[in-house]
C-alpha cells in the first residue's frame, strides 16, 4: 500500500479510539448510499412497470392488428390469409368482431366492449385463455349465446357463472317507430382475470357468429388478430403487412396502439432518474465539504509532508483517494441496500396500488444490471469528480506558511 492510500485512509478514521469512521465520514457514505440505493430501486421499478404492462398487454391483445381504414368492415378474408402465409414472422391469425355494447344485469348495468372471436383460432394469438380464474376461453366453442366476462365486469355487474344477461347493441332494427337497439339474451360461461384493470373491467367474448349477428354484420369481420415469432418486432412485420396488403387495409403494431402509455412510462423514468442523480450530486458536495474541513484540519500534516519531500502531486492524491474511497464504499453500501429492496419487494409484495390507476395490483419489479452497472460507475465518478477542488486547495499550500504557527 502506497503512503497516499495510507494517509488517506488515516484522515478517514475517526480521532476516537472506539470509533472505526469519523462522523463527518459516514454522513458523506451514507449520502452516496442513499442517492444510489434509491435511483436502483425507482429504475428497476420503473423497469418493472414497463416489463409487466407490455407482457400482459401483449396476452391479452394480439401483436399486429390488420383493419379496414374506411370502417366497413372486412369480406377479403382469403386475401389477407395469403398474405399473412408468405410471411416468415407470422405464427398465427385470427379474425375478430368488435364493437360497444350496453351489459344489464337485474338492476346493474355497465358499458362494456363486445369481441367476437373464433376460440380455436384466438387461443393461438392471445394468452388470456391460460389466465382466467373460471373458465377459458374455449368454454365458447359450439355455445352460441355464451359469454366471457373480465372479473371487474363481472363484479361490477353482480354475476356469477350461469347467470344470464342481456346484451344491447346500438346497431338494432329499423321499425316504424324508430331505431330500436337489438337485444340478445347471454350466460355467462367464464370469467377471466388478465391483470390489467383496463381489460378486466371492459372486456366480454362471445362466438363471432353471435357478434356478427348482435352488429348486423352478416359475414364481415372487424379485423384480423396476428402474433408474430418476435413480439419486439412488431413494428417491423407490421410495415412489411401494410406494404403487402395496401389500401384500404392497415397493420398496427402493439407498439403502436400503446404508444402513449409507454411514451408516459419512458418519460417518468427519465424524471426520476434526473431527480435522483440530483441526491448523488447533494451528497458530492458532502465529500467536497468534507474534504475541504480535512484540509483545514490538517494543514500543519500537509505543511509537514511538504517539508520532508512529498510533492503537490502526492498531496492531490491523498485527497482524491480519500473522496474516491467515501464514493466506492457508499455505492457498495447502496448497491447491497439497493438489491436488497428490491428482492424484498419482488418476493413479498408489499406495496400495493389501486389497479384502476396504475393497471397492476402491485408494484413489479425487474433489476437491470446495466443499470446498476451505470448507476456505480456513474456515483464513484461524481465522487472523484468532487475531490478535484479540495485537493488543489490542499496541494497549493504553501509548506511555510502552513507549519509557521505549529
Amino acid at each position: 500500500m502506497n503512503y497516499e492510500l495510507f494517509i488517506s485512509l488515516r484522515y478517514l478514521r475517526s480521532k476516537r479510539k472506539h470509533v472505526f469512521i469519523s462522523v463527518i465520514s459516514m454522513i458523506s457514505i451514507g449520502g452516496v448510499a442513499l442517492g444510489v440505493a434509491a435511483l436502483i430501486i425507482t429504475l428497476s421499478i420503473m423497469n418493472g412497470f414497463q416489463i409487466d404492462i407490455k407482457k400482459k398487454i401483449v396476452a391479452n391483445s394480439s401483436d399486429i392488428v390488420i383493419m379496414d381504414q374506411r370502417n366497413t368492415g372486412m369480406s377479403d378474408k382469403a386475401e389477407i390469409a395469403a398474405v399473412l402465409e408468405k410471411n416468415d414472422s407470422v405464427v398465427a391469425a385470427a379474425p375478430f368482431v368488435y364493437g360497444q355494447v350496453m351489459l344489464r344485469y337485474r338492476e346493474n348495468t355497465s358499458g362494456a366492449i363486445l369481441k367476437g372471436i373464433v376460440p380455436e383460432l384466438s387461443e393461438k394469438v392471445l394468452d388470456i385463455g391460460s389466465k382466467n380464474k373460471t373458465g377459458p376461453l374455449k368454454n365458447l366453442s359450439g355455445n352460441s349465446t355464451g359469454i366471457v366476462l373480465g372479473c371487474e365486469l363481472a363484479k361490477n355487474l353482480g354475476v356469477t357463472l350461469g347467470k344470464s344477461i342481456s346484451v344491447l347493441s346500438p346497431s338494432g332494427k329499423a321499425t316504424h317507430l324508430g331505431l330500436i337497439p337489438r337485444m340478445q339474451r347471454f350466460q355467462v360461461v367464464g370469467i377471466f382475470d388478465s391483470g390489467m384493470y383496463e381489460y378486466d373491467n371492459n372486456m366480454s367474448y362471445v362466438l363471432m357468429s353471435s357478434a356478427q349477428k348482435m352488429f348486423s354484420m352478416g359475414e364481415l369481420i372487424t379485423g384480423m388478430e396476428v402474433r408474430i415469432k418476435d413480439m419486439f418486432r412488431a413494428k417491423q412485420v407490421a410495415a412489411q403487412l401494410q406494404d403487402a396488403l395496401g389500401y384500404p387495409y392497415w397493420a398496427r403494431s402493439w407498439v403502436d396502439t400503446n404508444r402513449n402509455l409507454f411514451s408516459a412510462l419512458k418519460l417518468e423514468k427519465v424524471i426520476m432518474t434526473i431527480l435522483l442523480v440530483l441526491i448523488i450530486l447533494v451528497a458530492s458536495f458532502n465529500i467536497v465539504c468534507t474534504l475541504i474541513m480535512m484540509t483545514l484540519e490538517k494543514t500543519h500534516d500537509i505543511g509537514i509532508l511538504k517539508s520532508i519531500g512529498a510533492r503537490s502531486k502526492s498531496i492531490m492524491r491523498i485527497f482524491v483517494f480519500q473522496g474516491g474511497v467515501i464514493g466506492v464504499v457508499g455505492t457498495f453500501i447502496g448497491t447491497i441496500a439497493g438489491y436488497v429492496i428490491c428482492r424484498l419487494i419482488d418476493k413479498y409484495e408489499f406495496i400495493k396500488l389501486p389497479a384502476e390507476v396504475y393497471y397492476l395490483n402491485t408494484v413489479p419489479v425487474m433489476i437491470e444490471t446495466g443499470d446498476i452497472v451505470t448507476i456505480c460507475i456513474g456515483a464513484v465518478l461524481i465522487s472523484l469528480l468532487s475531490t478535484i477542488y479540495p485537493a488543489r486547495q490542499a496541494a497549493r499550500l504553501d509548506p511555510c506558511e502552513a507549519i509557521r504557527y505549529f
